[in-house]
């Protein structure tokens, strides 16, 4: 057989209509109904949703979420979704409340800078960010669809972040069900503390390990609980702040009053460092600590931004201050 130039430009032809209707082929295929049924079950899953970076299409039911802050992996938790995994700070334990509930929770790195290598690996559906993570919210949002919640200092009330997060989760319903249980509980301590509780100065105050004590206000989550039920507070920590430190114990007068509950950030050396406090001459001197009225409480006290560690926090209000 001779091969001609004008047999070239003959298979050549041939080639380039064979490729284009190959591909048109394809792309029927695909864009064809039976084919697009996965496409369409995706839009139809998915809803949009409004968060600090703007809008994402989120599953409506996921299944795998990673929510980077302990307090959203709990607010999740109480709304019906359990989260697999969390971001800690390194060295400092899991609190007690998630530890009751969940028991060992995978970590994926620091809370300040948690791996996404380790996120990507879990395959989460969804992740539960933070405007402190803005920096990697791009490499987050292409791992799984994002959101991002506002973690501002102070941050916003734990009412306000509980709210947020469930309509975010389309769980509405269970949120106002959780906060009438809250409200009924708040309404059935006032009446079990009664009358006796209006003049007593309640205090709320913390400590550790190379850092000192410290006392918080009325910003913080506690002191917004203590509002709620109607409690007093020692004068200095009556103030519109989170918390005020550098409480030295010539000023320990200032975490005195009527009853005490004090924390610690959980660590074994925290725990050695309110040791050595109630050890202090200072510290016997105390009105609280004469009357045996001091509580030492978990560290779900410190950051109680989630209604898990809140109604734990009622459960030690009702404990010392009314059972007792």
């Amino acid at each position: 057989m001779i091969i001609t130039k004008k047999t070239i430009t003959h298979w050549r032809r041939f080639i380039y209509l064979l490729f284009w209707g190959i591909l048109t082929a394809v792309l029927v295929v695909a864009c064809s109904p039976a084919n697009n049924v996965n496409s369409d079950k995706q839009i139809e899953d998915c809803r949009v949703v409004r968060h600090e970076m703007g809008e994402t299409c989120i599953p409506r039911n996921p299944q795998r979420v990673i929510a980077i802050k302990p307090n959203h992996f709990a607010n999740s938790l109480a709304l019906g979704i359990e989260p697999i995994a969390s971001a800690f700070y390194d060295g400092f334990p899991v609190s007690e409340v998630l530890q009751n509930k969940v028991g060992k929770i995978e970590s994926v790195g620091d809370l300040n800078k948690p791996s996404l290598e380790k996120i990507l690996l879990l395959e989460p559906d969804l992740i539960i960010s933070n405007s402190s993570l803005e920096n990697i919210y791009p490499q987050l949002s292409q791992i799984a669809p994002t959101i991002e919640l506002n973690a501002s200092f102070p941050p916003p009330s734990w009412k306000e972040q509980f709210k947020e997060l469930a309509i975010i989760l389309d769980k509405q319903e269970t949120y106002q069900q959780l906060m009438a249980d809250y409200w009924q509980r708040i309404e059935n301590l006032k009446q079990a503390l009664g009358d006796r509780n209006l003049n007593q100065e309640i205090s709320f105050g913390g400590t550790a390990s190379g850092v000192g004590i410290w006392v918080y206000g009325a910003k913080h989550p506690v002191g917004k609980i203590f509002n709620d039920l109607g409690l007093k507070r020692p004068p200095v920590q009556r103030g519109d702040f989170y918390f005020l430190e550098n409480i030295s114990e010539e000023t320990l007068a200032d975490i005195d009053g009527d009853a005490l509950f004090l924390t610690t950030w959980g660590r074994d050396k925290d725990l050695e460092a309110r040791e050595k406090l109630s050890q202090k001459p200072l510290w016997q001197k105390l009105k609280v600590v004469q009357e045996k009225q001091v509580y030492f409480v978990g560290q779900y006290w410190v950051n109680p931004g989630n209604i898990l560690s809140v109604n734990a926090i009622l459960d030690d209000l009702e404990q010392y201050l009314v059972n007792e």
